[in-house]
């Protein structure tokens, strides 16, 4: 083989290679990576109540990954008033659904995630309440991390009402300064879950009412 035609060989090798790790370039930036599998306002977009769970179990990794979300909400000045007690005891999950009728899917949950608030880290004085907005900023990155891990997810309230307060205090044995806000029973769906469009312009004011 000539010196000129090794040359153009080269040449032609050089271009092959160029195109095809163009074409890999752009089908790797063309899927959907592990960190990116669902925006922000997808996520968002596809919250929905699930009140009814398959047999499947949650993992651990994934119920990490729920209260790491769950304590990255914003709090009021940085107090943190919030405490999460995991309950996946089967003889606990059936209490809670059978006294607490708000919360009756617990019972056939992979696990709940109660969200509370600690007094002991509340703000003193009139702030004290922010507690509330803490923890349910807290409950809302929850059920977000749900979504976007393919869980269910749905928000039963307990507090203010005093006597599912005190039940369920009493199921979980909390201390006096811990006061149970919600109790967000988790699983994997079992179906298909639709998200409704709860979009209404007429609510929104700008400037004045």
């Amino acid at each position: 083989m000539t010196s000129k035609l090794l040359n153009l060989v080269l040449a032609l090798a050089v271009v092959i290679l160029a195109i095809e790790l163009t074409i890999a370039k752009k089908e790797t930036a063309a899927q959907p990576q592990a960190t990116d599998a669902a925006t922000a306002l997808d996520v968002i977009a596809q919250r929905t109540s699930v009140r009814a769970y398959d047999d499947r179990p949650v993992e651990t990794e994934k119920v990490e990954a729920l209260l790491r979300a769950a304590m990255a909400a914003p709090t009021a000045r940085d107090s943190r008033p919030w405490a999460f007690v995991v309950v996946n005891d089967r003889a606990k999950l059936k209490a809670i659904a059978d006294t607490l009728r708000g919360s009756r899917m617990a019972a056939k949950a992979q696990l709940a995630i109660v969200v509370c608030g600690d007094m002991s880290k509340a703000l003193e004085g009139s702030g004290r309440d922010f507690w509330i907005q803490d923890a349910s900023a807290a409950t809302e990155n929850l059920l977000l991390a749900a979504t976007a891990q393919g869980l269910g997810a749905v928000w039963t309230g307990v507090y203010p009402g005093a006597d599912r307060v005190k039940v369920c205090s009493e199921i979980l044995n909390l201390p006096q300064h811990i006061i149970p806000l919600c109790i967000v029973p988790v699983g994997y769906p079992a179906g298909d879950v639709t998200p409704k469009d709860k979009w209404d312009s007429s609510r929104i004011h700008y400037n004045h009412w």
